[in-house]
Parts: C-alpha cells; sequence; structure tokens
C-alpha cells in the first residue's frame, strides 16, 4: 500500500501566504472534527452528487502551471486533491513551489531539512521516501517542499538529464494505487515547470477573470508545445480553470467568455468565485473543503472536482 514504509515526523502549522492575499480572521474555526463540521461535510458530499464519483482508468498525472502568480495554482491543487480525496480518490499532491504553500496549506513537514521533493530532485532519492500522509485525509498524500528547493534551479543545471528528475522519479514510483498525481508549479518557466510538465501528460491551467487574465499565456503555451516536440510527446492541455471571477463586474464575464471562446471544452463549466475564506484556510493549515465547507469557494471546488472526476477522458 502507498503508505507502508511513509514515515511521519512532527506536524506545525506555519502561517503562510497562499497565492491569493491571506485575510486573517480573530479566530480560526473550529476543528472539522465537530458535529457542525461533519454536517457540513456531509451535506457539501450530498450537494456534489449522491453516488461516489468514478475513478480514472489508471492515475492521472496533472501539471497545474501559469507562470503568471497569484492566479490560483496553490489553490487549485490543493482544494482539487482534498475534493477528490473526500471522495474515494486517492491523491498525491507534489509541491514543486520553493514557497511550499502546498505544503502549509496541507499541514505537512516542510521545514529546512525535512525529506523533501528537493532530495528526490537533486539527489536523486526515492518519491516514496519523501511523501507524508495528509492528517484527516485517509487517501490524500504529499511530497513536500522546503526551502532548499529554491536553489535547485541551479543546482539541476549541471546533472544528467536535468529536465525529466521528476519524470523519472514518478515513473519508478508506483503509482497503481494512486488515482491523481496533482503537481503544483512556480509562478516561472524554468527547470522546476520544465520538469512537471515533463513528468505529466495533462496540464491544467488556472487562469484569473481578471484584467491581463491571458498575459503570458501564449509563452505558457508555447513552452508546452517546445515541451512536447522535445521532451514528452504525450504532453497536451486538458483541463482550464476560471478563477478569482468576481460577479459583480462586468470584466470578469468578459474575461470568461473569452477563455471559453478560445478554448472551448476544455475549460470546466465551474468557476471559482474570489473568495475571502479560500484565502484564509492555508493560514490555519487547511483547505477550504474543511475550513469552511459550506462556503462559495468550497462548494465551487467542489463542483469543479467533480466535474473533472466525470469527464469521459478520465472515468473509468
Amino acid at each position: 500500500m502507498i503508505a507502508d514504509g511513509i514515515s511521519y515526523g512532527a506536524r506545525s502549522a506555519p502561517a503562510s501566504e497562499s497565492e491569493d492575499e491571506v485575510a486573517i480572521p480573530a479566530a480560526p474555526d473550529a476543528s472539522a472534527d465537530t458535529p457542525i463540521a461533519r454536517a457540513a461535510q456531509a451535506a457539501m458530499k450530498a450537494r456534489a452528487a449522491s453516488r461516489p464519483w468514478p475513478k480514472p482508468r489508471s492515475c492521472r498525472i496533472m501539471t497545474i502551471a501559469n507562470q503568471k502568480g497569484g492566479v490560483g495554482k496553490t489553490t487549485t491543487a490543493v482544494n482539487m486533491a482534498a475534493s477528490l480525496a473526500m471522495h474515494g480518490a486517492r491523491v498525491l499532491v507534489v509541491d514543486l513551489d520553493p514557497q511550499g504553500n502546498a505544503s502549509t496549506a496541507l499541514d505537512v513537514e516542510h521545514r529546512a531539512g525535512t525529506s523533501s521533493i528537493y532530495h528526490v530532485l537533486v539527489e536523486g532519492r526515492p518519491l516514496q521516501d519523501v511523501i507524508q500522509q495528509v492528517a484527516g485525509f485517509p487517501y490524500l498524500y504529499c511530497a513536500p517542499a522546503t526551502i532548499d528547493l529554491a536553489g535547485a534551479e541551479i543546482e539541476l543545471v549541471p546533472l544528467v538529464a536535468r529536465e525529466a528528475r521528476l519524470g523519472r522519479a514518478i515513473a519508478e514510483f508506483d503509482t497503481a494505487e494512486l488515482d491523481y498525481v496533482l503537481i503544483d508549479c512556480p509562478p516561472s518557466l524554468g527547470l522546476l515547470t520544465v520538469n512537471a510538465l515533463v513528468a505529466a501528460p495533462e496540464v491544467l491551467i488556472p487562469i484569473q477573470c481578471e484584467y491581463y487574465a491571458l498575459e503570458g499565456l501564449e509563452q505558457l503555451l508555447r513552452t508546452i508545445e517546445l515541451v512536447k516536440s522535445h521532451l514528452n510527446p504525450g504532453l497536451s492541455v486538458s483541463t482550464i480553470l476560471l478563477t478569482m471571477f468576481d460577479s459583480r463586474t462586468r470584466l470578469a464575464s468578459q474575461v470568461a467568455e473569452e477563455v471559453r471562446s478560445h478554448f472551448g471544452d476544455l475549460v470546466l463549466s465551474s468557476v471559482i468565485p474570489r473568495s475571502v475564506r479560500v484565502s484564509e484556510a492555508p493560514s490555519y493549515g487547511q483547505s477550504v473543503m474543511t475550513y469552511d465547507p459550506g462556503s462559495n469557494g468550497a462548494v465551487a471546488y467542489l463542483e469543479a472536482a467533480r466535474e473533472m472526476a466525470y469527464r469521459s477522458d478520465g472515468a473509468g
């Protein structure tokens, strides 16, 4: 089983900003293990579907990328993973961002010196050795990022097959017991992001419904095409998610319409609204799915994850 051989260190919940601006309330929400929280989670599951979500025929490895910062990459990785895991999918989040925001949001140990994805990329350590189980989620795991990863871009340069280090680690890992591997990328198109693109056949691009939403997207798509041509022939953009939608503005609707007209069926019907609760959750070491399961942001991410699970190319 995937949990075999995984050692769990002391847990901590360091405060860290997500890609969204964090608005910290006077006090954190109560633990998810309360009658009210359990009732909210049950209601959220009932709203999502009355039957279990389908699982993919084989493990879907997806890179979540957009070199533009603040578009919701980490927020999407964490909350899509939590939603899928809540509905029986076995999910591994690979935190490839030196800021470690996904690790913070999932409340996994990632202080300096912790075994992390850095050791996998630079030292060739097996992926199995760095994976931690996420507390409260029997089917959710994380390969954390530590501050050591900040120097990995330089340390990878002289290494053999530097662009394929992550792909090789995932290939050597037994993904048969996983349904999804979600790779959270840094806001750049450096070697870390290239490693993520080489490691996965699918790319999920979050696009914020704001001015300059498509700025830099052409460069990302060009990079994806270059990686496809030279390093990963099976790579393609499979999913686009609209984030930070503000229904009060006409601009948000115009951006959403433009993205849908350009990318068509690649764009999920579900749209993620701008939500303070989504932004707050990481500072308490939680996804919004447990921090405030009844919030608009949690429901939106749940619907997006359900839609992705039911897509024909992933349903078994």
